[in-house]
């Protein structure tokens, strides 16, 4: 079990931006707390017969105007301490040593990101994550990988899952993209995103950032790999079928696409999380708490049925129980598409496999079947891996994982 973190070290993981990240989430946690309140108190007034305000869950009269002043203030205050944190960011130092890699507040980060990063983007708070490709928890720079001449023509990208980063791919001592570069002489590059965005918006970005990272890449890239790990599987699909919408060139070089404990057809727990919001809704007392079940980001729910394009998640309430209308989108062509599925269970068991799987998703839906044959996803006999006794984050270091990966991977003939 790892050591819990001194204060100094973790006073030293703290960057001067995060001062204003956190004021900025302390203000509009209080702003909506104030509307829990004041639809709290609505509710009871309503169960009394006693008038409502001019809308849903809004105070009338001078107790409407004490709530919303408590929202104006709030927000003079926030203003000022943005404003202030801003200008003294420049003069503060930044504390601890540069080159050190701060896994442990990039790990807090991560999982804030992935709950509402959607959020903290929109809101343009300096706690939300940007895309980039990373090496060892730092930036990638192509001009230093052609000074070392430590680039290969074989490009792997592995795109992590929800709520996690890029230096996670370490799982207790071992990394794939570290194995794969030693056994294939390939080059791993690691992405590191937003996981609160939606799949399809993560995906856009990818497509994007991979044509650039293909044309800066030092050498001729003769052939690009991705693996993907849980939700970094349904962007990794959703980036090849944008990029080949768009025509981009690294389309043509991708030859595999590896999908680790994929929800391709969703994720039950998702789905449990949306039935919270219904319960906190049948009544008009707990009515007001459905704001707070409702923090889940636009990363999360897409994970309910596993949505990889735009239209499966725009111009509909994304917290509203409907059932799954996606545009099936099946796998790239011309690629090498290949999938690990991982069950708790110690032999095959068609209950824990449709109800329990890996923990988070079912084997079902990481193996790309469907009750519909239409949308199950064709992924052939010798490219779908089943590994028992195995959780979900247990397949980032797991050996049998390990060993089919090398075999997929592998350059043909």
């Amino acid at each position: 079990m790892p050591s819990k973190p001194s204060p100094a070290r973790a006073l030293r993981q703290l960057r001067p931006s995060d001062l204003r990240g956190v004021a900025r989430l302390a203000t509009q946690a209080t702003a909506s707390i104030s509307r829990v309140a004041e639809g709290v108190h609505q509710s009871v007034l309503g169960s009394m017969g006693l008038p409502g305000g001019p809308e849903p869950g809004r105070a009338r009269g001078l107790t409407g105007m004490v709530y919303e002043g408590v929202r104006g203030v709030t927000r003079l205050v926030d203003a000022g301490l943005q404003a202030a944190l801003f200008r003294l960011e420049p003069f503060i130092a930044t504390p601890g040593d540069a080159q050190d890699v701060p896994r442990e507040r990039q790990a807090v980060l991560a999982a804030l990101n992935g709950v509402m990063g959607d959020r903290l983007a929109e809101d343009g708070n300096p706690l939300a994550t940007c895309m980039g490709f990373y090496q060892q928890g730092r930036p990638l720079d192509p001009a230093a990988l052609a000074a070392t001449g430590t680039a290969s023509g074989h490009l792997l990208v592995l795109v992590h899952g929800l709520c996690m980063n890029d230096l996670q791919w370490e799982h207790e001592g071992y990394d794939h993209g570290a194995h794969l570069a030693q056994a294939l002489s390939c080059t791993p590059v690691y992405l590191r995103y937003n996981t609160g965005l939606h799949t399809s918006t993560n995906g856009a970005e990818l497509a994007r950032q991979l044509q650039t990272l293909v044309a800066a890449w030092p050498v001729p890239v003769t052939q690009l790999s991705m693996v993907g790990h849980s939700m970094g599987g349904l962007v990794a699909r959703s980036a090849c079928q944008q990029a080949e919408q768009a025509g981009l060139p690294w389309r043509g070089l991708l030859r595999h696409l590896v999908c680790l404990g994929t929800p391709h057809h969703g994720a039950p727990l998702e789905r449990a999380g949306h039935w919270v919001d219904a319960l906190l809704g049948s009544t008009p007392y707990s009515r007001p708490f459905a704001r707070l079940a409702q923090l889940r980001s636009g990363g999360i729910t897409d994970l309910r049925h596993g949505h990889v394009l735009d239209a499966d998640w725009q111009g509909r309430d994304r917290f509203r129980k409907s059932p799954d209308v996606r545009t099936h989108l099946p796998l790239p062509e011309g690629v090498l598409c290949c999938t690990v599925a991982a069950t708790l269970a110690a032999q095959r068991s068609p209950v824990a496999e449709r109800l329990v799987g890996d923990g988070l998703v079912p084997l079902h839906s990481a193996l790309g079947w469907h009750d519909d044959p239409a949308r199950r996803l064709a992924f052939a006999a010798a490219q779908q891996c089943v590994v028992h006794r195995v959780g979900h984050l247990q397949l980032l270091g797991d050996a049998r994982v390990a060993r089919q990966l090398a075999l997929w991977l592998a350059p043909a003939g």
